[in-house]
């Protein structure tokens, strides 16, 4: 699958900005000082460990920026699964423009696919439920739209955007407000008085916060940081009528037994936040 244009359009602010940062007003030193002009060759791309890819696209527009006559053949597509070893694909050209765009480019395939790696193991370990893996907006600052479009590879699903695309009270909101029902109600009102619906999500605290934002027209109510039993009990109470979603403190060794609650959904600020990156090595061969 490849990017749509939003994430390219997202990406390309940001490859700039990466390169700048990289190669600076003087470029490439070591390169420039050691390696023949007009010396070509090949690189491959290698997974060096197992996971899901996600990126290769963003990778091969850094390698065209650094210069428009390098060629890439990418094999593998983003959210394919690779194993140790495996060939992700090649890049062709000078080879001081190669070195130049290496480092850049892999810090995207490697972080990307590192998210779509761990996100695709949260999907396994909830397969057979009716839970569905979203992320969260702890995401890395300027990445966002990448990182979301990392955990859409990995069979994840996206939350919102950002706070200008969905209605979601958190505990802040509610203390602020004086109460669950007051910040729903203030939310209603001024929903009707714009004229524009939204979706509305309250987080709940226990049993008590989730009856009484269960009386409103929302749809979806957040079990956060609750236990399994407590969680089990608020989806029984609100008996399908809302969506669930269970948030805090969710891992791989527990996950399981939190969609075993019966929740609709599952976000894990872990999928973006402190994900460990797929290991990619580029290793060039000099044409002769």
């Amino acid at each position: 699958m490849k990017p749509d244009s939003e994430l390219l359009k997202a990406a390309d602010p940001i490859i700039e900005s990466e390169l700048a940062a990289d190669l600076g007003k003087e470029g490439d030193l070591t390169s420039l000082f050691t390696v023949p002009a007009g010396l070509t060759g090949t690189g491959e791309i290698l997974s060096k460990g197992e996971g899901r890819v996600a990126g290769l696209e963003i990778a091969a527009r850094v390698f065209c920026r650094v210069d428009s006559t390098v060629t890439l053949d990418l094999r593998i597509r983003d959210g394919q699964a690779v194993t140790r070893g495996s060939v992700i694909g090649t890049a062709a050209g000078p080879v001081r423009s190669l070195l130049s765009a290496e480092r850049t480019a892999l810090n995207f395939i490697q972080r990307l696919s590192g998210i779509a790696t761990r996100t695709a193991a949260f999907v396994a370990a909830v397969k057979g439920t009716n839970a569905v893996i979203l992320d969260t907006r702890k995401t890395t600052p300027g990445w966002r739209v990448l990182e979301k479009y990392a955990v859409r590879q990995g069979g994840g699903r996206n939350h919102r955007m950002g706070l200008y695309d969905a209605v979601m009270i958190k505990d802040n909101h509610v203390d602020a407000c004086g109460g669950i029902g007051k910040a729903i109600e203030r939310c209603l009102e001024n929903m009707k008085k714009n004229g524009k619906p939204l979706f509305i999500e309250v987080e709940t605290r226990n049993l008590d916060e989730v009856r009484e934002a269960a009386g409103y027209p929302i749809q979806r109510i957040m079990l956060d940081n609750m236990d399994a039993g407590t969680m089990r009990e608020a989806v029984r109470m609100i008996g399908g009528r809302i969506e669930t979603e269970a948030s805090g403190n969710v891992t791989l060794a527990n996950v399981r037994s939190v969609a075993d609650t019966g929740v609709n959904y599952i976000s894990i600020g872990g999928l973006t936040h402190s994900v460990p990156v797929l290991d990619i090595s580029f290793d060039i061969r000099i044409a002769r």
